[in-house]
């Protein structure tokens, strides 16, 4: 989450409104927060436990050292179970109508560019597999086809035009039909 999703946060209706998810965006603080509780934790213990003494102070950095790394183990598992829930029910919270208002054209804008960023990463070429054939599947088999006799050879033409001719005239076919008489 950037500074610029805090103030977008703080200043818009983004909290009365139910058009996005906010919770995956606020678990880094919840983290931050932790992060920070154990560290108060820690210097207030070593201060309280060698107020009572050097001897229990010694035995304080040691419980500071185990418990410390403990809390701030599980911390880390917390904060990446909620992650991980999240990422999984988001389809769900998708399916959900919500209907989307902006607050600004840059806002709706940034809102389309992630969403297409987002499309592109799911790309499954699963399918693909179906229609690729490996080069070591025989080919289907295919009947032979019988051999067709041969056609017999054609008779020799002759010469269109006799020797001396450049051109043969056509040859009329039809008959000619006489004019229709003017019929007065």
């Amino acid at each position: 989450m950037t500074l610029d999703d805090l103030k977008r946060l703080f200043t818009r209706q983004t909290l009365f409104r139910l058009d996005a998810i906010l919770s995956p965006k606020l678990v880094p603080i919840l983290y931050a927060l932790g992060l920070a509780g154990i560290l108060l934790w820690a210097v207030g213990h070593l201060f309280w436990t060698f107020g009572f003494g050097f001897g229990n102070g010694l035995w304080g950095l040691l419980e500071i050292a185990v418990f410390g790394l403990l809390l701030l183990v599980g911390l880390r598992i917390a904060c990446e179970a909620l992650l991980v829930w999240f990422k999984a029910h988001e389809q769900s919270g998708e399916t959900v109508n919500r209907s989307r208002y902006s607050a600004s054209l840059l806002d709706e804008v940034r809102d389309a560019i992630r969403d297409l960023a987002e499309e592109g990463e799911d790309v499954d070429y699963a399918e693909a597999d179906e229609y690729i054939t490996p080069a070591t599947e025989p080919a289907p088999y295919v009947p032979p086809v019988p051999p067709t006799p041969p056609e017999p050879p054609a008779a020799p033409r002759g010469p269109a035009t006799t020797s001396g001719e450049t051109h043969k005239a056509p040859r009329r076919t039809a008959k000619r039909t006489p004019p229709p008489k003017n019929v007065s």
